[in-house]
């Protein structure tokens, strides 16, 4: 047991009970549905189908939001507001009152749905704030009802779906009357969805 190192453990389903053999031996765990008669190679996981964990890079990758002051955030930033990435389009400071802290109310729209949503926070109170990033992708082919991208360094990708409305028909015309395009990618909290899309500079493929 002296070389066992801890690699990755897997989650497994809701309430069932595995045992992961974690050892140096081994580049991932694997396991058994019954506990061996060594256990000393072997832990038991259980009901971890909401918690994966991977203690081999838990740097790896940036976090889905992190924590910022009510009152630091600004009229065009973003905020998580009942769980949705948004975009913040107002808000406004009440006076402090006698028995309690000034209050920030916001008007936010969600940033893939275009629902609106508000929230009403003390100044002090810390707000989750979504990492935003876009990416821009030359668009290869529409298949299916989903977008075929290629970023700038030849990676394909083709999960994201033709939005609706006039921007998915625009970007569809276009595509069809022979146009090379640039699409906008935006990703967020584990969503992404096309934004934008003009046509390519010439000579840029």
């Amino acid at each position: 047991m002296k070389n066992t190192v801890v690699f990755k453990i897997q989650s497994c389903s809701r309430g069932q009970l595995e045992y992961a053999q974690i050892s140096a031996a081994a580049n991932r765990p694997f396991s058994c549905p019954q506990p061996p008669e060594n256990l000393s190679f072997y832990i038991p996981i259980t009901d971890m189908s909401d918690h994966e964990q991977d203690f081999s890079g838990a740097s790896a990758g940036a976090s889905l939001t992190y924590p910022m002051q009510c009152s630091a955030l600004r009229k065009n930033g973003h905020v998580v507001i009942k769980g949705r990435p948004c975009k913040i389009v107002d808000m406004s400071t009440s006076k402090t009152g006698k028995h309690g802290h000034a209050k920030v109310h916001l008007v936010a729209i969600d940033i893939f749905t275009g629902k609106k949503l508000e929230d009403l926070s003390p100044s002090t109170h810390n707000m989750d704030v979504p990492n935003v990033n876009r990416t821009e992708f030359q668009l290869l082919d529409i298949d299916d009802g989903f977008l075929n991208l290629m970023t700038t360094e030849g990676d394909t990708k083709d999960d994201v779906r033709v939005p609706d409305g006039e921007l998915g028909s625009k970007i569809q015309a276009d595509f069809d009357d022979g146009k090379e395009l640039l699409v906008t990618i935006i990703s967020a909290m584990g969503e992404e969805a096309a934004i934008s899309f003009k046509e390519a500079p010439k000579g840029s493929s």
